[in-house]
């Protein structure tokens, strides 16, 4: 019994004395003898979580999540796996229906988990200090790009290309009304160059925001691009995906002076684009200009620790139209979900689920460039996903892998009439050597 679960010895005594009992033996008298195992059980090798839901669902006479296709879709949302703790604690109803918090009487266990929220983020992305979330990241983007027009009384904000287009539409949208100059800083095979950031800064630029790994999955030159930037006083603004950390370097390494990140990948469902997780993260320096709620630790009159929102002089409740940010809500379930994801998976499990996209997402491409009709697009360095040149429309091809039981991936003709025939190709820790193996026989068949 203490074999399987986490009970000392002198737990399992208080446990049977409780029944009225001596030994776990007794709790067994009414079985008869001839139906009992007899020694060691011929178990297969031991399986995660995810491998023995996905066994489980096959016993069962169909596949695991009812329905549900072989996704390499990414550009931003991926099928990671997700402990069923998560849904487990997100689902208690004293969290799931609790109120956004925004009242100092709210309660503690609330201001608790989003206390351990902030840290734990902080922690991923070796920052400062972070916010208790908000929209999405998109919207955290927009809202850091404010931020640094604020700190630096600049207006020039410098987009690489290789931005998410829809998170620079976003951004767009939030400075048109302000008449912030928006510039985009062009790419070269599908990164952007040093020497074009040189020729576009000036004293004028209040930040350069760039996302690292980038839409097309590649590695920018983060570290080189914050040194330049800082050179003429402006921000390095950068987006990242919560999982490459555990291969790549935080952004607090490369002093970036404002981190984001879409938190879907910890431990939020796909859900048909949202609610989803914008992360937020800065330097200290600067946190009185951070948008969204900040959740401290303090004590009471008696000495025990308290939580309450801190820093509320910020806050439009306070402060109205002079206000940071008039976001009203940190998404807190869903800011839950990720503090309940990184505290399951640690430190060490993040390392392994970002080695493994790396190695899969590898193996993938290889196979790919060895396939007819099909070639990488681009020939850098890339996490977990990676575009794919095709000889037809990739908007067919997607219609067509459909079909076979697959998303293919994301057609970038959606985004750019030149790109229709580029296919974006995610691959997660979740996909076995099988499913990659299949997904290019389908392929072969098609492309």
């Amino acid at each position: 019994m203490a074999s399987y679960v986490s009970n000392t010895v002198e737990d399992v005594k208080k446990i049977l004395a409780a029944v009225g009992v001596e030994d776990f033996e007794d709790l067994l008298a009414d079985i008869p003898k001839n139906l009992r195992v007899k020694g060691e059980l011929n178990l297969p090798p031991a399986l995660s979580e995810y491998e023995a839901k996905v066994l489980l669902g096959r016993l069962a006479g169909g596949t695991y999540d009812l329905g549900k296709l072989v996704s390499f879709m990414g550009a931003g949302v991926y099928d990671h796996i997700s402990p069923s703790l998560v849904n487990y604690v997100i689902s208690k109803p004293e969290f799931y229906t609790a109120y956004t918090p925004y009242q100092p009487e709210v309660s503690q266990g609330t201001l608790a988990a989003i206390y351990e929220y902030q840290s734990l983020i902080s922690e991923l992305f070796d920052m400062d200090v972070s916010n208790a979330s908000v929209y999405d990241g998109a919207s955290a983007l927009a809202e850091a790009v404010h931020m640094a027009r604020a700190l630096t009384f600049r207006k020039r904000i410098l987009v690489a290309e290789t931005l998410h287009p829809y998170h620079t539409r976003v951004i767009r949208t939030y400075a048109e009304g302000l008449e912030i100059p928006v510039e985009i800083i062009p790419a070269t095979h599908g990164v952007i160059e040093m020497t074009t950031v040189d020729e576009m800064l000036n004293e004028d630029v209040a930040a350069i925001v760039v996302s690292h790994p980038n839409f097309f999955g590649l590695l920018e030159s983060v570290f080189e691009i914050s040194d330049t930037v800082h050179k003429v006083g402006g921000f390095l603004i950068v987006s990242v995906d919560p999982i490459s950390l555990g291969v790549l370097a935080p952004p607090g390494t490369y002093e970036a002076d404002i981190a984001v990140a879409e938190g879907q990948s910890l431990g939020i469902p796909l859900g048909f684009g949202g609610p989803y997780l914008g992360i937020f993260t800065a330097r200290k320096d600067y946190i009185r200009r951070m948008p969204g709620r900040i959740i401290g630790r303090t004590t009471d009159l008696d000495g025990n620790d308290g939580f309450v929102m801190t820093l509320q002089t910020r806050e439009q409740h306070i402060r109205r139209e002079k206000a940071t940010s008039n976001i009203c809500t940190n998404e807190g379930l869903c800011a839950l979900a990720a503090t309940v994801f990184l505290s399951v998976i640690g430190r060490q499990g993040i390392k392994e689920m970002a080695n493994l996209c790396v190695q899969k997402a590898h193996y993938l491409a290889e196979r790919l460039q060895k396939l007819g009709g099909c070639e990488l697009e681009f020939r850098n360095a890339f996490f977990k996903e990676f575009a794919v040149r095709t000889h037809r429309p990739a908007a067919e091809i997607i219609d067509a892998m459909l079909k076979k039981g697959f998303l293919a991936g994301v057609d970038l003709g959606q985004f750019r009439k030149d790109w229709k025939n580029l296919l974006l190709v995610a691959v997660t820790e979740k996909r076995t050597k099988q499913e990659m193996d299949a997904f290019i026989n389908a392929l072969a068949s098609i492309a």
